[in-house]
């Protein structure tokens, strides 16, 4: 799932990019490109369409990635739930099979005590 969440921010990341390259800070920009479509759509619609476009752009990018950062969230948990589960497993397994090993610094006795004697 957080795969496709990525790849749809990249979609949005790329159109906006785009979309911020054609925009002229002046105004111009698209709409300065075809002048004999301003007498149609007009220089002002163009700009609005371009800013909506990124705005709506702009607010997808942060939905889409709030909505990855939370399912990778419930991926990781289930991943944590099933890991401490078979890290259990281990830990019984271990201590069935495996017979406790000696202390080796229980069968030799202390420097201390062999001074003594």
């Amino acid at each position: 799932m957080s795969v496709l969440f990525t790849v749809l921010i990249l979609i949005a990341a790329a159109l906006l990019i785009l979309i911020v390259l054609v925009q002229n800070s002046k105004g111009g920009g698209l709409a300065a490109n075809f002048s004999s479509s301003n007498q149609m759509l007009g220089v002002r619609k163009t700009t609005d369409f371009l800013e909506k476009a990124t705005w709506g752009l702009a607010i997808a990018i942060v939905v889409l990635s709030v909505a990855a950062s939370l399912s990778i969230n419930h991926a990781t948990e289930a991943v944590d739930e099933s890991k401490s589960m078979l890290e259990d497993q281990i830990q019984n397994w271990e201590d069935q099979s495996m017979p406790a090993l000696p202390n080796p610094n229980a069968a030799q006795p202390k420097k201390e005590e062999q001074a003594a004697k």
